[in-house]
């Protein structure tokens, strides 16, 4: 598929030489950038139709683009920026498009950056997911959890996640949700995430272990976030947000974790408003962001699923309770866990990339006091 028919340049920049930016093939004009000989691929969406009380954020690609690239790094970034994603003549044309683009890039195996736009966009990415047949795993950031009570409400950037539980055919296995504030969600919200066996970790959890999101991130092949996460003293960009949210540190620390999984194959930021962003330090975050978050990308360590359970140590704790053995994988080329859940032994079974889990030590440690840790139950009740 040729993907410059979905795409318009971005405005002419100049970058210092060593910048990012100096070894970046952008879409500016002319020649569409050889995507294919790049590791990773930055799409810019302006569609912010569908947002909910944040209009404006259709327009802040650029601006996050001139903060990236006049960065600096020790590691030679193979990145093509294919531009921006033409608008539809409506939302659902541009969710096409994305979906296209996404599933073309994913196929190809490049690390694709989503620079929004709105985060019902994050529905857009995954139709390129259905498109490949492929089950995954979606970890959301941000300070609300977007699902609604009302299955027949419009989508919006609100209730996306019901989009994606809904659709037919379905291709979600986890969705896992980083940093609410407990009074800005409803119970019914935690609750219908619980009867999914899906995962959610408060801000106060976030912030009191930071390292508790490893395994969650590490599991993921799509990642959305809210900029709306963010407390308001760190970042003004967004209309509702919070005197309570994560610090700059913290986000480009999660980046950071979500860059080295050898899983995650796509993410997307959305929900920046250049017009609020009266001193840059907006874009100035969101271009950290990715730079830790490509920074990570470049330090992946192929421990799975490319690795082989060959490849690591195996621990195995017999459960007298359940009367099986939980067995563990250690990389020793990170030093990460994984957690190993039985399935029906079927062919044609189709959840296999997802019956090894990532999990933390401390899962580890749990299993050797006679608990069963409460990532291998929910993954089990899924699986069987």
């Amino acid at each position: 598929m040729e993907l410059d028919i979905f795409f318009q340049p971005i405005e002419s920049f100049t970058w210092e030489n060593e910048s990012i930016g100096s070894s970046v093939d952008c879409f500016i004009e002319g020649d569409f950038p050889d995507w294919k000989s790049k590791d990773v691929v930055i799409v810019g969406v302006q569609e912010d139709r569908n947002s909910c009380n944040n209009k404006g954020s259709e327009k802040g690609q650029d601006a996050i683009r001139k903060e990236f690239y006049q960065l600096y790094s020790l590691i030679d970034f193979q990145i093509a920026d294919l531009g921006n994603v033409k608008k539809g003549q409506s939302v659902e044309d541009t969710y096409v498009a994305v979906s296209e683009v996404v599933k073309e890039l994913i196929l190809n195996g490049k690390f694709v950056i989503i620079i929004g736009g709105s985060q019902d966009l994050t529905y857009a990415n995954y139709l390129g997911y259905e498109k490949m047949e492929q089950i995954i795993n979606v970890v959301s950031i941000d300070n609300k959890i977007d699902v609604s009570n009302d299955a027949e409400e419009n989508l919006n950037c609100s209730n996306y996640l019901n989009k994606i539980v809904l659709h037919k055919p379905n291709y979600l296995f986890n969705f896992s949700q980083i940093g609410h504030q407990g009074y800005l969600v409803k119970k019914s919200q935690l609750n219908l995430l619980e009867d999914l066996y899906f995962d959610a970790i408060r801000l106060g959890k976030v912030q009191e272990d930071i390292a508790l999101c490893e395994p969650i991130l590490r599991n993921a092949d799509i990642l959305s976030i809210d900029m709306k996460v963010m407390r308001n003293s760190e970042y003004a960009s967004s209309q509702d947000l919070s005197p309570n949210g994560l610090f700059a540190n913290e986000i480009c620390q999660l980046m950071h974790f979500a860059g080295m999984s050898d899983k995650l194959s796509s993410v997307g930021i959305y929900e920046y408003i250049p017009e609020l962003d009266k001193n840059g330090i907006g874009a100035k975050l969101i271009a950290q962001m990715i730079f830790f978050l490509v920074s990570g990308y470049y330090n992946r360590k192929g421990d799975y699923p490319m690795g082989l359970k060959s490849d690591n140590i195996k621990y195995v704790v017999h459960h007298d309770e359940i009367d099986h053995n939980l067995v563990f994988y250690k990389s020793p080329k990170s030093d990460r866990w994984w957690l190993e859940v039985p399935y029906p032994p079927r062919s044609d079974f189709k959840f296999e990339r997802h019956h090894l889990v990532p999990c933390a030590y401390l899962d580890y440690e749990s299993a050797m006091k006679e608990n069963i840790p409460d990532i291998w139950w929910r993954t089990y009740r899924k699986l069987n």
